[in-house]
């Protein structure tokens, strides 16, 4: 499954990532690859919640998005 993530350069230093196909999906790191990791484990998360609750899996395929600070 592949979901589109948004990565946001924080001006204190790091980075904040969101999946705009899953609402409330949101994580951070110090380093962009410490963020990809982080929310690849909060999607993990999330989709186990969801298939838990027997609620649908949004699909959503893109790609990632860099937003110049």
């Amino acid at each position: 499954m592949k979901f589109t993530v948004i990565l946001e350069p924080q001006e204190e230093g790091g980075f904040t990532v969101t999946v705009p196909a899953l609402p409330g999906c949101i994580s951070e790191g110090e380093t962009r690859n410490e963020a990809l990791g982080n929310i690849k484990e909060a999607i993990e998360l999330y989709i186990k919640v969801l298939k838990e609750d027997g609620k649908p899996i949004p699909q959503d395929v893109g790609e990632e998005v860099l937003l110049d600070a």
